[in-house]
């Protein structure tokens, strides 16, 4: 297997993050570097026609091209620790709450700095005024995720899952985004503090 990285980018992260947490070995790492558009070029684009990263190549070339379908590929290979749930319950806590962070505050973390920071300007049209919409859903999708880390150590409960990867790596990308956690999120500030001196954070 390959996998086409893309560095500190955050869909590159969670992926690299859900290897280490299944105490599984990362395959061989290709480089690519968003920053001089080498995920445009004609030989990535037909491995991934969406021009996005992660992706796994396994052995027979097919391309798994998502995060979350990354995931859950090692995941049916490698069942423990079990990140997406282990019965039909769980399985759809875990789901509904990776969907609301991924809906909500991961996006809205993308989209202001895909459309303000200006390292994005040469590979994004990018529109302030969207970037803007999205600073003003901030709070809304952090107290969503605030109220819930209040009664719970990590997002589903007692054990770390997928969710709290995807949301872990959304906090971390406010710090390039230019957006400031408010120092009244005393939850997540516990738990994000907990989640960065994981071994699995440094990869």
């Amino acid at each position: 297997m390959k996998l086409y990285d893309g560095g500190r980018a955050p869909n590159p992260r969670r992926v690299r993050i859900f290897f280490a947490e299944k105490g599984v070995p990362l395959p061989e790492l290709v480089p690519v570097d968003i920053a001089r558009k080498e995920h445009r070029t004609e030989a990535f684009t037909r491995l991934n026609p969406a021009q996005r990263l992660p992706v796994l190549e396994l052995d027979d070339g097919t391309a798994l091209a998502e995060t979350i379908a990354i995931c859950r590929y090692l995941e049916a290979l490698h069942p423990q620790p079990p990140l997406f749930g282990r019965d039909a319950k769980e399985q759809a806590t875990i789901e509904m709450w990776n969907r609301r962070v991924e809906l909500g505050l991961f996006a809205s973390v993308a989209a202001i700095f895909r459309h303000s920071h200006p390292s994005m300007a040469e590979l994004e049209d990018q529109v302030p005024e969207w970037a803007e919409a999205n600073r003003d859903q901030m709070d809304d999708h952090l107290w969503l995720i605030e109220l819930q880390l209040a009664a719970n150590p990590f997002i589903c409960g007692e054990a770390l899952t997928v969710a709290d990867i995807t949301a872990g790596i959304a906090i971390d990308f406010m710090k390039p985004s230019r957006v400031p956690l408010p120092e009244d999120f005393v939850h997540i500030r516990r738990w994000h503090g907990a989640l960065s001196a994981r071994p699995s954070w440094k990869v």
